[in-house]
């Protein structure tokens, strides 16, 4: 069995208005051959109250992974990612964000409040596939480790 298959599978919460978009990224993971279960949300209100556990998702997964979208319904990407950098119980999360906007000062901005990747739509697969890898191995080890 390798380590794959080894385990439950990556949590990861897909904050994405676009259907065609949240499409991709999930043909994508699903490609990754990484179990992994996806949820997807439309709203950046909503998203924050899946994090939060609250309301209706009080029994929801805690996400191994975020991926984000800058611009939603609600709240914005960027209002989110303040809110989980603050929030000591989320602070820790991976943050990968996925936007259409080509603007270096707002990368700059969203990259200063520490996300793991910052990657332009339309994502390309190879260099999406690989940072999800990439951020699975930190995954993966930090649930091994404790267990040494």
């Amino acid at each position: 069995m390798s380590s794959s298959t080894v385990g439950r599978p990556m949590e990861i919460l897909l904050v994405e208005d676009s259907l065609v978009d949240a499409r991709f990224a999930i043909g994508a993971l699903q490609k990754s051959q990484i179990r992994q279960r996806v949820t997807l949300i439309r709203d950046g209100a909503e998203a924050m109250e899946f994090l939060r556990r609250e309301g209706k998702y009080a029994r929801a997964p805690r996400p191994d992974l975020l991926l984000l979208d800058l611009y939603l319904p609600s709240l914005s990407g960027r209002e989110i990612l303040a809110n989980i950098k603050s929030d000591p119980t989320l602070a820790s999360m991976p943050v990968v964000v996925l936007t259409a906007s080509t603007d270096p000062q707002e990368a700059h901005a969203v990259q200063q409040l520490g996300v793991d990747g910052y990657l332009h739509k339309p994502v390309e697969l190879e260099p999406f596939l690989e940072l999800i890898r990439q951020l699975r191995r930190f995954w993966h080890a930090d649930l091994i480790l404790p267990h040494l």
